[in-house]
């Protein structure tokens, strides 16, 4: 294994041209269990280190770009205002020394539908700064999972950076497993208003081949909304209308069973957790002081 390590974003664009299968490497922290584990073994390691402006993130009138290495610990600190769905997402990840050292780069590279950061992405509304020799692109989050552990990388891109609107509304983010952190979700979801434009965002996470938003439950909750003046008069959501937004968010689901989790109980907690956030966000959102931020 040889181990590539660029000292600047150009060097590192023309050893990613150079060396397609190149592996980049920034935390580490799911490169290196993989490699730990012998589950991959590649022929390059593309160390992202030395390269500052990935652990960087600037703010502008409507929105953040954040670095794809930007630790979770800096999000939790600095950026839980601006995106707080992601902050309360990035308290769920690993342990404080794996929340100092991952990013959100890292979960979108490695593509898995368990990672911490998808959810909050979804329902963000993120792009995906990426880059190559051949010049840079956005890719919105939703066309950014192509399957199984892919994405829409061509092969001789990186991931610069990820840009989110900041937050006009409540966001909010649960997680089942065996405890709060130091574990892999069974099953995760996202919410967040946008009152800008009246409209409901979610993003599931280890309940389907890749992370997804509901789609079908947002529609419907949007339009609930809409009817029934809720945006203006700052009622509470009927349960019965909650009700069927969390049985939409289940029906969007499709798991599978493994150690973790069934594929029933997967299904049954989004719902449970679709239900419980839509009520947190809508409460902070009526400004009752009810459960603003959380996690379950």
């Amino acid at each position: 294994m040889d181990f590539l390590r660029p000292g600047s974003w150009e060097e590192a664009l023309a050893a990613k041209a150079e060396h397609p299968t190149a592996v980049p490497i920034a935390g580490g922290t799911d490169v290196m269990v993989e490699i730990n584990f012998d589950h991959r073994r590649p022929e390059y390691l593309l160390d992202l280190n030395r390269i500052g402006e990935l652990s960087e993130w600037e703010a502008s009138e409507g929105g953040i770009r954040l670095g794809a290495s930007v630790p979770y610990s800096q999000i939790m600190e600095h950026l839980r205002g601006e995106l707080p769905g992601l902050a309360l997402a990035s308290h769920t990840v690993a342990s404080p020394q794996i929340r100092n050292r991952g990013g959100v780069g890292g979960n979108l590279g490695t593509a898995s539908p368990a990672g911490d950061a998808h959810p909050a992405l979804l329902a963000s509304g993120a792009e995906v700064e990426v880059a190559s020799v051949r010049g840079e692109r956005r890719i919105p989050i939703d066309e950014f999972y192509t399957g199984v552990k892919r994405n829409a990388l061509a092969e001789d891109e990186l991931i610069r950076a990820v840009h989110l609107p900041k937050a006009t509304g409540p966001q909010q983010f649960s997680k089942v497993g065996t405890r709060n952190a130091m574990v892999i979700a069974v099953c995760a979801f996202g919410l967040a208003l946008h009152p800008e434009t009246r409209t409901v965002r979610t993003g599931i996470g280890s309940a389907a081949p890749t992370p997804i938003r509901a789609k079908e439950a947002e529609e419907f909750l949007n339009s609930a909304l809409e009817e029934g003046g809720f945006w203006d008069n700052g009622k509470i959501i009927a349960p019965s209308v909650a009700k069927q937004f969390a049985a939409l968010c289940s029906g969007a689901c499709n798991p599978i069973d493994d150690v973790r989790g069934t594929a029933s109980y997967r299904r049954h907690a989004v719902g449970v957790m679709a239900r419980r956030t839509l009520t947190w966000a809508w409460e902070s959102y009526r400004g009752t002081g009810i459960r603003t931020e959380g996690v379950a």
